[in-house]
């Protein structure tokens, strides 16, 4: 049976792309995914990750929607990041095509979620919080889009300087986009516009 994994990286912070991943195998090759180390790309080093992404790539098909942040604050004027995301996932489901998914749930109600992707894919999909910490084929996708994700945020670092994780919890962050604000009266390209953290520190500026 062909089995699909579906997750994303990036979907909160205030800086850079939002990375969603479908990856699709037989039961039996993510049986052996399990077997080498693939689990929550978060318990993972960087260079396990890099290591197990190749990896990866050789034994599953594999596809990726990358939404810069330019593209996340033209489609957040009419959707929320999650319907942005339900969508992303329904359209890796139809291109991947397997006799079922799983993907990491970004409803409060994962069932709910469970039901509306399966009647618009039409193909049984299981929606699970924490799913890339309880199936393997998530936690598969789950490495593929951090990977992406991070070497697509050391390309904007090059560009626009050092802003750590581009997390809102990141102390870096915050004092990144609090320099860059004051100095420019602007903040820096590949923001998320919609995101509070931006307000706040807009306002700590106009003191």
């Amino acid at each position: 049976m062909k089995v699909a994994g579906i997750d994303e990286a990036g979907k909160g912070p205030v800086i850079g792309p939002m990375v969603v991943c479908g990856v699709k195998a037989d039961e039996k090759d993510f049986e052996k995914l399990r077997k080498i180390g693939v689990k929550d790309s978060k318990k993972l080093s960087k260079s396990r990750r890099e290591k197990l992404f190749r990896i990866i790539k050789n034994t599953c098909e594999v596809e990726v929607i990358v939404i810069e942040a330019s593209e996340l604050n033209e489609m957040m004027k009419s959707s929320s990041i999650n319907d942005i995301l339900f969508n992303s996932y329904a359209k890796l489901i139809l291109n991947l095509k397997p006799d079922i998914a799983y993907v990491d749930s970004c409803d409060v109600n994962s069932k709910r979620l469970s039901e509306k992707l399966t009647e618009k894919t039409n193909i049984e999909t299981i929606s699970m919080h924490k799913a890339d910490s309880i199936r393997t084929e998530v936690a598969t996708a789950s490495i593929v889009a951090k990977v992406l994700r991070d070497r697509r945020i050391e390309e904007i670092k090059k560009e626009i300087g050092d802003f750590g994780s581009g997390y809102p919890s990141d102390p870096k962050t915050i004092s990144f986009l609090k320099k860059y604000y004051e100095e420019y009266g602007e903040f820096p390209p590949h923001v998320r516009v919609f995101w509070k953290t931006l307000k706040r520190i807009k306002n700590i500026s106009l003191l």
